[in-house]
């Protein structure tokens, strides 16, 4: 199911590219290179941009809604709501730590100054 999702995804991105890349901006654009005046023609001047540009809407609404789902089900699985700390805490209960002052192994160090 995800690897479907995933192959989905990466064609309506293809294709969102390609819809970007096809509509005409204000220097002209890759419109004119790749068909675009054909689609102008076909369409009519005016509708092109509208068709292309609403093709482009609902592609980008479908691109952002795969990536929420394919994130949603390929997240953890944990519910739990507990901190990480506070497991590693129950986990491993605490040591006793000596105290080096209050030692009864208390030596001195002998640096051999005078």
């Amino acid at each position: 199911m995800v690897s479907f999702l995933i192959v989905l995804h990466t064609l309506v991105s293809i294709f969102l590219i390609g819809m970007i890349l096809m509509q005409a901006s204000q220097g002209g654009g890759l419109s004119g290179t790749f068909g675009g005046n054909a689609a102008s023609s076909v369409l009519g001047g005016n509708n092109a941009g509208n068709v292309l540009s609403k093709i482009t809407t609902w592609l980008a609404t479908l691109f952002l809604s795969l990536a929420v789902i394919i994130s949603i089900l390929t997240g953890p699985k944990s519910t739990s709501s507990v901190s990480l700390i506070k497991q590693q805490a129950d986990n491993n209960p605490p040591q006793q730590i000596e105290d080096p002052l209050n030692s009864p192994s208390n030596e001195v160090l002998d640096l051999g100054g005078e």
